[in-house]
């Protein structure tokens, strides 16, 4: 696994590869984002997308995210359905949380299915704290849980995020 994680290269997302990161969207939401919605991302000056792509130079996964003054806020990220459980999702939310810990972003936020605990447990492994509730946020009536990443004073200038 390890082996395969250093050979990700994780680069900002261009139009180019949108069709790959459509078929993950597609394979990872109920209701997925459409080209629109990524093209608006890519245009938007507080938006940085990102792509992760393995050895082969295949799309494995991305991440949308974009911060407005002190506030980052994780927007969509998807890994490819046969690479989930390696670690890429892990890389691509380590990338932005550097990105904007190095912006002066005091916290990013994102909005998670409680249902998802692959996705929860990771968000909390992180250091992601719950901080409330979306009441029926998704299509389907899903409450979302809302979570922060605080930047504190008690992390290390050496650490990864």
């Amino acid at each position: 696994m390890k082996g395969m994680l250093s050979q990700i290269t994780i680069c900002p997302m261009s139009e180019e590869d949108l069709n790959d990161v459509l078929l993950i969207e597609a394979a990872s939401f109920p209701h997925p984002w459409n080209r629109t919605h990524f093209l608006d991302e890519l245009k938007s000056p507080h938006s940085f997308p990102l792509v992760a792509f393995d050895a082969g130079g295949r799309v494995a996964g991305y991440i949308c995210a974009m911060q407005v003054l002190d506030e980052g806020h994780i927007l969509d990220v998807a890994v490819r359905p046969d690479l989930r459980g390696c670690g890429i999702g892990r890389l691509l939310v380590e990338k932005v949380l550097g990105m904007c810990r190095q912006s002066g972003a005091d916290y990013v936020s994102l909005e998670v299915r409680p249902s998802n605990l692959a996705a929860v447990e990771l968000y909390r492994r992180m250091g992601f704290i719950v901080t409330g509730r979306r009441p029926r946020y998704y299509h389907d009536g899903e409450d979302a849980l809302l979570m922060e990443f605080i930047f504190g004073d008690n992390e290390e200038e050496g650490d990864a995020v």
